[in-house]
């Protein structure tokens, strides 16, 4: 008894000892201390330092791959999209994926394939069908062949789709039903989150690089100029979903993308490479009226510069106006692409959607706020700079996906005709 009893108090003694050593005053002096001093810099964390360079090394390599494509053309960029698409299926796919219950479903992730090349099929017949048109339009076969195709392209998507849902109704088993049913719902999501969006991306690279290129730089450069001031300024937290953001970050990056909005909108409208739309699926030049959105107009500022301000005369192109209408969204709302997937990791546990990009995570972690960025582009696009007017252009495009190649010519002989009777009346100077 005497033995236990004082091997008890020994334990209790150490245990006592080992919570007071916990507690030392050295210790407490210094959260004391941090809690007196405020937040501290993320600067001064040097662990940071390492996660840095790891960064900077991705996104050097990332916006050297980017450059190249742009120099390569639209269909490049358009592979490049493509690929983008896949790997954000597979990092989501993969996200609520149970290999314990998919190995009683033999070809049940093949499914999920299925309904992916299905809505690509779909999004990019619908907005790629004119440039595909005129790629092929030299060779009368394979013109009426895909004249054939984009015509009846809706009911072959939805053929392709109602296929893949009898194939998943014919598939259900017994005790996995709460399963195929989650990933059923959870593939449709990500269809919607991947192509709804995305897609607005390859119809903004047609229309003009400008409309990519410029948008999708504003979030690189609000990406990076919030990570710098978040890193050497950063003290005030910002939200609860992502709590390495920060107020001074937030506001350092936005007055950094708006300045750079309507500086780049400059430089990039100077270059038919980039303004010039592409209306078929080659790689050539382009040569192009770039309207005027695009043509320098004289500003004279008279008496609202100071005195010791050099230039009284500027030379600003129209779209620049426009660009900061872009930088504003793209430094105050499309961040909030980022936060909703914060949330979403936060929802399932999840530091990063995956590990293809170290520094960064995976794909989708770097595309949240583009395609949130994406959208808004495309729908400013056309509702502010795209003109609402019937144009040949349009005229032709209708043409070309309704009529066959017989009423074409059939059409094409009566305007000829029209024309000539005109010319016949009027004695037009064009005519002779």
């Amino acid at each position: 008894m005497e033995k236990e009893t004082s091997s008890s108090s020994d334990v209790s003694a150490s245990h006592v000892g080992r919570v007071r050593s916990r507690r030392r005053a050295n210790e407490v002096t210094t959260d004391g201390n941090n809690k007196a001093n405020g937040p501290t810099l993320l600067v001064s964390d040097q662990n940071k330092y390492k996660s840095m360079l790891i960064r900077t090394y991705s996104t050097v390599w990332m916006i050297g791959g980017f450059a190249f494509l742009v120099y390569m053309g639209h269909l490049y960029i358009w592979a490049m999209v493509v690929v983008i698409q896949i790997f954000m299926a597979t990092e989501l796919f993969n996200l609520l994926r149970k290999s314990s219950e998919e190995k009683q479903l033999p070809g049940f992730r093949l499914l999920n394939w299925h309904f992916f090349f299905t809505a690509m099929l779909f999004t990019y017949g619908r907005f790629l069908s004119r440039e595909l048109v005129n790629t092929v339009s030299s060779d009368h076969l394979l013109y009426k062949l895909v004249s054939g195709l984009i015509k009846y392209q809706m009911f072959i998507c939805y053929f392709l789709y109602i296929s893949g849902f009898v194939w998943f109704i014919l598939t259900l088993k017994k005790k996995t039903y709460k399963y195929q049913f989650k990933q059923y719902a959870w593939t449709h999501m990500i269809l919607l989150t991947v192509f709804a969006q995305s897609s607005f991306t390859v119809a903004n690279i047609f229309e003009g690089m400008f409309w990519f290129l410029l948008p999708a730089s504003l979030i690189v450069i609000n990406d990076i100029a919030a990570y710098l001031f978040g890193f050497f300024l950063g003290r005030t937290p910002l939200i609860k979903l992502s709590p390495k953001k920060t107020w001074e970050g937030f506001i350092g990056a936005s007055v950094t993308t708006i300045i750079s909005a309507f500086l780049l909108a400059n430089v990039m409208g100077r270059f038919q490479w980039f303004t010039c739309p592409r209306k078929d699926l080659s790689t050539g030049w382009l040569q192009c009226d770039p309207g005027p959105m695009f043509k320098p107009e004289h500003y004279y500022l008279g008496d609202w510069a100071p005195q010791w301000f050099p230039w009284k005369d500027v030379f600003l192109m129209p779209v620049q106006w426009h660009a900061l209408a872009l930088g504003l969204f793209a430094s105050i709302i499309a961040p909030f692409g980022g936060f909703f997937a914060s949330g979403f990791k936060r929802a399932f546990k999840i530091k990063d959607f995956g590990d293809s990009i170290p520094g960064h995570g995976g794909i989708t972690d770097r595309m949240d706020c583009q395609m949130v960025m994406a959208v808004f582009a495309y729908i400013y696009h056309q509702s502010f700079i795209s003109p609402h007017n019937f144009s040949v252009d349009a005229i032709l495009d209708q043409i070309l996906r309704n009529l066959t190649y017989e009423e074409q010519r059939n059409l094409y002989e009566q305007l000829g005709e029209m024309l000539g009777n005109l010319c016949k009346a009027d004695k037009l100077a064009a005519c002779l």
